[in-house]
């Protein structure tokens, strides 16, 4: 599980497959395309969804010294202001004064530069050490992935870390680093979970989203209109659930209470982080200030431990062979199951859906031209050699990890003195400097990214749209890159891609096109089904 931040949440844990790409050594800029002609996306993920990671290199390796940058290295702008009062003022800009966004882009402007000193939220009494480096375009975010360079003990989920008490007083794979040795343990434990039921994986996609789409149906046949969000929460839960565990969750104890269990324990991790309509006394001088007690939560989350405990025999069993044991392998289970997977399908799934909503009636005909006649092809069925044969598909799910990647927030620490280029400067880091990237930012780098602010579906189509993978960095690394023992890329990658695929497929199999309302949400968007057009053709 790759070291990552919020709000918006980390993938890892689902069963996988692995990405082979080509791609050279240059960016290359997307230039604009017709959705009439769609050569085929080279980059494939295999007919098992299942992750084969290299041999890591050994963690004793010499690091190779630093080209010399063409920029004269300058000192990083931008101040901390003073103690306590800098934080403060920062984060009430962060989430209130200006808004995120606003909060970056005012900087950039302020100091003409995409990196500057600044505070990220939560600060005092959360964290003790709001001080970062912010890096904000693609040629100085991919720093965060290097692990010569930087280190990503305790930085999950930023510039403070949850008490462990919330996760069975274990620090979970999330939160290690590679050099830490219970680091390689967990992620192999990930990445059997990914592979041991992965022929499981496509029957019970469909089997839990053909659930969701025919209560929608009956939803907006009574109602005129049907809640995607929560209906896709309770699928999601299912999917994971029923795929990685052999376990229908409304056969057991714990019924169809999972997503409300996950998302309130989910919020004594990221309240500091988060924005929930409450007022601002209330929200900022409590949830931004203080750290909810973990005894609040207990009881929901042992019924989630319960349940995990319950249903993952085969994976306890090669927990203890890889000398985890089988306590400390649950509470991981658990975070990967339900704050990783679960909680990236949560705010992916909607994000997307709203993408390609808005993108209207054209682009809906085309996806389901394509994906009927693939299926057709393959004897009817949803296969991965089928979704190969899909490549505006592909492209668009590319797209929405793009424009607006689930996990927006990267943060690392600095294990040795080097210096980070942007596109037109360089700077100095120092050994423990707080590193800090908004990856929305980079990944609409305009000097990358033709159109960067547009949702263009067929950006990754073709040889040209695949040169372009490099840049984009959802997974805590290149889209081209493989998730391995020594790196902290998510472990379920490729999984988070194949998920994001078949959900496109089953929806445009089912359906000629869609109508939606958006509303904001805390994570992600709130999607809401106005219509459903059934498939004429």
């Amino acid at each position: 599980m790759a070291a990552s931040s919020f709000p918006a949440l980390h993938f890892p844990s689902s069963s996988s497959q692995k990405l082979s790409t080509r791609l050279p050594a240059s960016p290359n800029r997307c230039k604009g395309r017709s959705l009439s002609a769609h050569p085929i996306i080279t980059a494939t993920i295999s007919e098992k969804p299942y992750i084969s990671q290299p041999p890591a290199p050994p963690l004793t390796a010499a690091v190779a010294p630093e080209k010399p940058s063409k920029f004269p290295v300058r000192k990083v702008p931008g101040d901390y202001g003073l103690p306590l009062i800098g934080p403060w003022k920062d984060r009430q800009d962060y989430f209130y004064n200006q808004g995120r966004d606003e909060f970056f882009k005012s900087r950039i402007l302020k100091y003409q530069s995409t990196v500057f000193r600044t505070n990220m939220p939560p600060g005092p009494l959360i964290s003790f050490n709001p001080n970062v480096v912010v890096l904000l375009d693609g040629k100085s975010f991919p720093a965060l992935f290097d692990t010569d360079k930087v280190e990503k003990k305790d930085l999950f989920t930023g510039t403070y870390m949850p008490s462990t008490d919330l996760t069975g007083g274990y620090r979970t794979l999330s939160f290690l680093d590679p050099s830490e040795p219970n680091h390689a343990k967990l992620k192999k434990l990930m990445f059997f979970l990914l592979s041991h039921r992965r022929d499981h994986v496509i029957p019970e996609f469909h089997n839990s989203y053909t659930e969701l789409f025919e209560s929608m149906e009956k939803e907006l046949a009574t109602k005129g209109k049907a809640g995607f969000s929560s209906a896709n929460d309770q699928a999601a839960f299912n999917f994971l659930a029923r795929s990685f565990y052999g376990a229908d969750p409304k056969d057991t104890r714990l019924g169809s209470d999972g997503p409300k269990l996950v998302s309130k324990w989910v919020l004594f991790h990221l309240h500091p982080l988060l924005i929930l309509g409450l007022p601002r006394p209330i929200e900022d001088g409590i949830l931004h200030t203080f750290s909810l007690p973990p005894f609040l939560i207990k009881k929901d989350y042992q019924r989630l431990y319960d349940f995990f405990y319950q249903n993952s025999t085969p994976v306890l069993d090669q927990a203890e062979k890889l000398g985890i044991s089988r306590d400390e392998a649950c509470h991981n289970l658990v975070f990967a199951t339900c704050f990783n997977s679960f909680g990236g399908l949560k705010i992916f799934f909607p994000n997307m859906l709203k993408w390609v909503g808005r993108a209207g009636v054209k682009l809906h005909t085309e996806l389901a031209q394509e994906i009927r006649s693939a299926i057709k092809s393959n004897g009817g069925n949803v296969t991965m050699a089928a979704m190969e044969n899909m490549p505006l598909m592909k492209s668009v799910v590319y797209e929405a990890l793009r424009i607006e990647p689930p996990v927006p927030s990267q943060y690392a620490k600095a294990k040795r003195d080097f210096v980070i280029e942007s596109h037109d400067a360089a700077f100095q880091i120092k050994e423990g400097e707080m590193l800090y990237g908004f990856q929305p930012f980079a990944t609409k780098d305009p000097k990358i990214f033709d159109r960067a602010e547009e949702f263009v579906p067929t950006r990754f189509v073709g040889e040209e749209g695949e040169k372009l993978l490099k840049h984009v960095l959802w997974s805590n690394g290149p889209e081209n890159a493989t998730p391995t023992l020594n790196n902290k890329q998510c472990a379920g990658k490729d999984f988070v891609v194949l998920a994001s695929r078949l959900l496109l497929v089953e929806l445009f199999r089912r359906y000629d096109s869609f109508d939606i309302e958006v509303a904001a949400s805390p994570l992600g968007a709130s999607v809401t089904i106005t219509s459903l057009k059934r498939a004429s053709f």
